[in-house]
């Protein structure tokens, strides 16, 4: 290769392969050339090919596409007008066969029948819309041969023959009833006895000799269902048309009657005649589509043979859909054809997406696109709403540790000052000093309650609240609750009031504390918004407001209370389902029934509520309006609680509201008879129920002045509870007469602040006259001590005690005694006879109290010490657990569950596993171990929210009280423990 490397080489070299090679690669590349060209020829050949094969396919496949959706639409149009037909069909027949169980209920089943031709023609005509495909309904009876000629008598009529209209069908203008031929002799006959007005032409037709007829007839009694006969050309009209017939049975028969069984109880047959030639005209006149759609109805019972029932000749698309029609008849089968009036529209579609598939694609793509972008939306917002529901959870779970922390910080010196207040109470004290403990403690259980009120809406959005069964006085409540609001009413010179009607029984079984909250929410919101007149509640039992209220305020009449008109208190019940006729009224009167429903009303002349708030006036945290809420406060959930709270007890609440004249406010409630002669009432007992000493007052006869009745009926509630006889007048004249006649000895005369201070001359002659006999005691009603203005009516003798309403009859029972010189004017009868009578209960039982609040335990002390008991405190879990080592003497315990270093569950579960040791070593002792080994504990708290029955059960306790707790709550839990003497 050495010589290429010169010049001459390489010019050698090229002129060789120019000459030798050059021609022969010259070929071969043009031949490579041509068959590339070739290739790329054929290759976009192929791709034209390609695409248009494409195309074509696309197009084929979305004209299938269109050709097939096309019969989809109109499988779905035909399905949609049969199903349309048969709903409406289904209706009809319902409303037939509901029409045969009329004709048997007030045809067959009274005598004389209460449906004749004209009632019959009447009702079917007023109810025919209920029957949108009938042209007609008929009621033939069964008729025997031996009853043929009586019953041709009674009617007036012969019975006549059908198969000759069928042989000679007439036409409406030459149908003549009288030239029809009598029915022949036949074993029974179904003459028709009521028609519809438009086919009352075949009154007196026999169906029976009908050839269509007779087979429906005898196929409906045999099966008992509605039978369809064969398309026929109907009498009269010579329209085609069918009859569905139902049988009409003497008596209600099993449903696995015999068909023998079923001809003996039928009483006739019902017959609703269907125009199907008008009815499916009609039903499809009212659906309108784009496509028009050929509608053929066949009755196919016979494939070889169908009856075409409607249909039109006119030609349409080939192809045409058949849906099964079901009209309750298994013997007869119908069918719907249907086709498409126009020829199929050319596929625009199809090849508009032929030509433009690359914009189909790119839309398809941004769809996807657009798909998956959603699909990363809708996660991030889920993954947002996931943070936020754990955001609220973690706030509802610090809400509820907030409150069970404000709660017990709360109720622990609470239950303290009430603690403390009992105690004070059974100390000697005068009558007044009693009262102020008393106003003291209602005060401060007041305040727990308010408490309670945001407690009990967190109880009620958790479906945790529940309610106690205990005995409770319902007029001691009330005296309570008028004495925690006697003080506001008195100083705005609003009177306030209770009546409690006589049916109302003295004890029941329910929850004292939850009945007097909802009053207690009532009254309050009456005498925040009430500046003048008056506040009233009354109870009575429900079944006394269905026939009569015996104190019933009305709404335009100044009969009332305090004169001022009020809101109806019938308005304020008019949604309840108990008041309505559906309501269980016939149960309230049920003389054994040991249910009482009783009926409460709050009525007061407030300011009312505004129209456009009285909607969710019982919505929580609700404020009628701003500026109210300032003047007035309060937290807008007690109505909400109370709404809930009634509920509970199986009520109603409702109200009625007129601005400037007052809201009346009215709830019922379902407690049970606590009567000790009831079934209830002897299984519970009462232990602070407060004693009137209405034996001291017996035989007393007392005289109420007062011009308006209402007020006087009252007092004369009042006085009654204290068994007193009381008369009623409405002025100083009448009483003046009554007391002076001799007739009846009165002592004590009640006069009303308005009488007495309309004339004082009237009250001298009053006075001066009443002196003449033996002089009663006056008292004078007044509503507030500052609005009463001395009389002269003096004359060196005692000026009348006055009384301040409300009035109480406890209040009433210690003021007679002062002014009367009757009975104990100390405390003996309230303090030391009680305490004589309970001192025995607990006599002997030794009792461990454990709580780390000195204040505490000595309010547990104290109350538990009222019943007897032996009782022994000590601060600390621990020193609890050295008390209570087997073996010990104490009968129970109570716990605190909140203590420092162990609380009380802890010692709770060391106590529990001692006892079990103990118990381990007394069963593998011979000689046995007689000291109790466990011991009942019961938990204390202040923490209502967390330290429920089944914490406490967990750890071995045996149950639990709250604070601020009472002696009849400590007593009551313990005794539980303890076996009857």
């Amino acid at each position: 290769m050495g010589f290429l490397g010169d010049y001459d080489g390489k010019v050698w070299l090229n002129n060789w392969w120019e000459k030798n090679l050059g021609n022969t690669c010259k070929q071969y590349y043009y031949k490579y050339n041509s068959l590339r060209r070739s290739w790329w020829r054929k290759l976009w050949h192929a791709y034209v090919v390609f695409w248009i094969v494409i195309s074509s396919s696309r197009f084929l496949h979305m004209s299938s596409e269109a050709t097939e959706k096309r019969k989809e639409s109109l499988v779905s149009l035909c399905d949609e007008r049969a199903r349309m037909l048969q709903d409406q069909f289904n209706v009809s027949m319902n409303h037939i066969q509901a029409m045969s169980i009329l004709i048997s209920t007030f045809h067959h089943a009274m005598d004389p029948s209460a449906i004749d031709q004209k009632t019959f023609a009447r009702y079917t005509e007023r109810t025919a819309f209920e029957r949108p495909l009938t042209s007609g309904v008929a009621y033939a009876v069964r008729v025997l041969h031996s009853e043929r000629e009586q019953f041709e008598k009674q009617q007036g009529w012969t019975i006549k023959r059908m198969d000759t209209l069928e042989q000679n069908p007439v036409q409406e203008d030459d149908f003549a009833l009288e030239a029809l031929e009598p029915s022949p002799i036949q074993e029974e006959y179904a003459p028709v006895i009521f028609a519809q007005e438009t086919i009352k032409h075949v009154i007196s037709v026999d169906v029976l000799s009908g050839k269509e007829d007779r087979q429906n007839v005898l196929r409906a009694r045999e099966s008992g269902k509605g039978v369809l006969t064969a398309p026929f050309r109907l009498l009269k009209t010579n329209r085609l048309g069918v009859i569905l017939t139902f049988a009409v049975y003497k008596k209600e028969l099993p449903s696995n009657a015999t068909p023998d069984e079923r001809i003996q109880a039928t009483d006739g047959y019902l017959g609703g005649v269907f125009d199907i030639e008008s009815l499916v005209e009609k039903l499809l006149q009212q659906l309108a589509s784009k496509q028009s759609v050929i509608v053929n109805v066949y009755d196919t019972t016979n494939h070889t043979d169908p009856i075409a029932m409607y249909g039109s000749d006119v030609l349409g698309d080939e192809f045409y859909h058949v849906s099964t029609l079901n009209f309750g008849d298994p013997f007869r089968k119908h069918e719907m054809h249907c086709r498409f009036k126009q020829k199929p529209p050319w596929p625009w579609e199809a090849i508009h997406s032929s030509v433009g598939m690359l914009v189909i694609a790119v839309l398809i793509g941004y769809i996807l696109y657009a798909t998956v972008n959603r699909m990363f939306i809708s996660e991030d917002n889920y993954n947002e709403q996931m943070e936020l529901k754990k955001r609220a959870q973690a706030a509802d779970v610090a809400k509820s540790q907030f409150l069970a922390t404000v709660s017990h910080e709360i109720r622990t010196p609470m239950n303290g000052v009430l603690g403390m207040l009992n105690m004070l109470m059974d100390t000697d004290l005068d009558v007044t000093q009693q009262e102020y403990v008393r106003t003291a403690q209602g005060s401060g259980k007041a305040l727990v309650s308010l408490i309670n009120e945001v407690l009990d809406q967190a109880k009620i959005d958790s479906g945790k609240l529940e309610l106690e069964a205990v005995v409770f006085d319902l007029r001691a409540i009330l005296d309570d609750v008028l004495l925690l609001f006697s003080e506001k009413s008195q100083g705005k010179g609003v009177e306030l009031a209770v009546y409690v009607s006589d049916e109302v029984p003295e004890q029941l079984i329910g929850d004292p504390g939850r009945f007097r909250q909802i009053i207690t929410n009532l009254m309050g919101n009456s005498i925040k918004f009430t500046e003048k007149g008056h506040i009233f509640v009354t109870i009575h039992l429900v079944e006394e407001v269905v026939h009569s209220i015996e104190v019933e305020p009305q709404s335009t009449s100044k009969d009332t209370l305090s004169g001022y008109p009020v809101a109806d208190i019938r308005r304020s019940w008019e949604g309840f389902k108990a008041f309505s006729q559906e309501g269980p009224l016939g149960s309230f009167s049920s003389p054994s029934s040991e249910l009482v429903n009783l009926i409460v009303s709050v009525e007061d002349t407030g300011v009312g509520i505004p129209l456009e708030a009285q909607s969710r006036i019982f919505t929580p945290f609700m404020q009628v309006d701003p500026s109210i809420s300032r003047k007035h406060g309060g937290t807008g959930i007690g109505l909400s609680i109370s709404k809930c709270l009634v509920g509970r007890m199986n009520g109603e609440i409702g109200f009625v509201s007129i601005p400037n004249i007052g809201s009346t406010f009215t709830f019922t409630a379902v407690f049970t008879n606590g009567s000790p002669n009831s079934k209830e009432g002897r299984s519970q007992q009462i232990n602070n129920q407060p004693h009137l000493a209405s034996s001291e007052f017996h035989g007393t006869n007392a005289l109420v002045i007062d011009p308006r009745p209402i007020r006087a009926k009252v007092s004369r509630y009042h006085l009654q509870r204290l068994d007193i006889r009381v008369e009623l007048v409405s002025d100083l004249d009448q009483g003046l007469s009554l007391i002076t006649n001799g007739n009846s000895a009165i002592s004590i005369v009640f006069i009303e602040q308005e009488v007495w201070d309309r004339d004082s001359s009237i009250s001298l002659h009053f006075v001066n006259n009443t002196r003449k006999v033996d002089p009663p005691k006056l008292f004078i009603l007044v509503n507030s001590n500052s609005s009463f203005r001395a009389s002269s009516v003096n004359s060196g003798d005692p000026f009348p005690v006055v009384i301040t309403k409300p009035l109480k009859a406890s209040m009433l029972a210690v003021t007679l005694q002062r002014a009367m010189g009757v009975g104990n004017r100390g405390n003996t009868r309230n303090v030391e006879l009680p305490s004589l009578s309970l001192q025995h209960l607990l006599r002997g039982r030794r009792i461990l109290v454990v709580d780390d609040n000195s204040v505490n335990r000595t309010v547990a002390a104290g109350a538990l010490k009222k019943y007897g008991a032996d009782v022994v405190c000590v601060s600390s879990g621990k020193d609890a657990i050295s008390k209570l080592k087997p073996p010990h003497q104490f009968d129970a315990c109570f716990m605190d569950i909140q203590m420092p270093e162990m609380d009380g569950f802890e010692a709770t579960r060391r106590i529990r596993e001692l006892e079990h040791m103990a118990s381990i070593e007394a069963s593998m002792d011979a000689d046995g171990n007689n000291s109790k080994l466990r011991v009942p504990i019961l938990a204390m708290t202040a923490d209502v929210m967390q330290a429920t029955n089944e914490e406490c059960l967990k750890s071995g306790m045996d149950g639990y009280v709250s604070k601020p707790f009472e002696a009849e709550q400590l007593y009551r839990e313990v005794s539980r423990f303890f076996p009857t003497s």
